[in-house]
């Protein structure tokens, strides 16, 4: 029963942090997106704006709103974002839930491949480098991971873009799908494809962390009293790692991995952008870039529930694995 109530007033507490999150970041878009100085109107119509009259000008902005103070569209947003509509977006003339529905599986396919990608990768490194410390194996990982953490995610898109998608011609260089193909044509296969090289991309910038920390963390078990006992008995590589030194370093990997998340975003509205594909991150681009209130706070929501999932789902994980954790939660 303790345990229960300890469940119970962890979750409560975590969907109070998220509804203060959600309405903190709203709010503050809303503010950053008044002082920017892309035209909505401009960008709504395009290049057409010449042939735009003055008062074809207040029409659209009557019909966005645009006329009224930005408190009163804040209120008039958060009114329908409680009824559950998000608006419409003003660039792609479609409302923003439909938009975010269509390219939601394409980033979180695109993510998920790339955040298993990272955390295996990154963990094999980690492991690889603590057990040969001081190798040259652990010298050439340690520089891989300084070289990847210190390296913007766009210019390692262009370069895997400028060698596997132009000089070799493995790979298509962008979209999601084949271009000039018709939907009904176009096969898990095509759709894997083109994601080889942004996944690919979002993939190596996530290794650095994993791996770095998990080096670290194993470095500190080897040199615990224990190891050295363990070594006196016999054990060695694999035997020792798999017995001793496994559980003391999965648990604090697979919690940074899934507070990762927030970075991965990050990475995706770049990798996106520079590989045109389909997903959140270029539309967030494009929102921002083109004023386009609606569809930007909405994609603002979603990505800051996306990163609260996971920081919530690495504390979940704690607390049923750490057994001091639980008792933390029951307490």
């Amino acid at each position: 029963m303790e345990d229960r109530m300890g469940w119970a007033r962890f979750v409560g507490f975590k969907m109070l942090r998220l509804l203060s999150l959600l309405a903190g970041v709203s709010v503050v878009s809303f503010i950053l997106m008044q002082f920017s100085p892309v035209d909505p109107v401009e960008a709504y119509i395009g290049g057409d704006m010449i042939r735009v009259s003055a008062e074809q000008r207040s029409l659209i902005e009557e019909r966005w709103g645009l006329n009224d103070s930005p408190v009163e569209r804040l209120f008039s947003w958060g009114q329908a974002l409680v009824q559950g509509d998000l608006g419409t977006s003003m660039i792609y003339r479609q409302p923003v839930a439909d938009i975010i529905q269509e390219r939601f599986m394409n980033s979180v396919a695109l993510m998920a491949v790339a955040w298993v990608l990272s955390g295996l990768i990154g963990f094999g490194l980690g492991v690889a480098a603590a057990m040969r410390r001081d190798s040259r194996l652990d010298r050439l990982i340690c520089w891989y991971c300084y070289t990847l953490a210190s390296t913007p995610v766009f210019w390692i898109a262009l370069l895997l873009l400028m060698v596997f998608g132009v000089w070799l011609g493995w790979l298509p260089i962008g979209l999601g799908v084949p271009a000039g193909m018709a939907a009904d044509q176009v096969t898990w296969g095509d759709r894997a494809l083109h994601m080889i090289l942004p996944a690919l991309t979002l993939s190596l910038m996530g290794v650095a962390a994993i791996a770095l920390h998990t080096r670290q963390k194993l470095v500190d078990v080897l040199d615990s009293d224990y190891i050295l006992f363990a070594r006196a008995r016999g054990e060695r590589g694999v035997q020792l790692f798999r017995r001793h030194g496994f559980r003391h370093v999965v648990l604090p990997a697979l919690t940074l991995q899934f507070a990762s998340f927030s970075e991965l975003f990050g990475g995706a509205v770049l990798a996106e952008q520079v590989f045109s594909y389909p997903g959140l991150g270029q539309a967030t681009v494009q929102a921002g870039l083109r004023g386009d209130v609606p569809l930007l706070l909405g994609l603002v929501l979603c990505s800051a529930i996306f990163v609260f999932t996971g920081n919530m789902l690495a504390d979940i994980l704690y607390r049923i694995i750490d057994p001091r954790m639980k008792e933390a939660a029951i307490g």
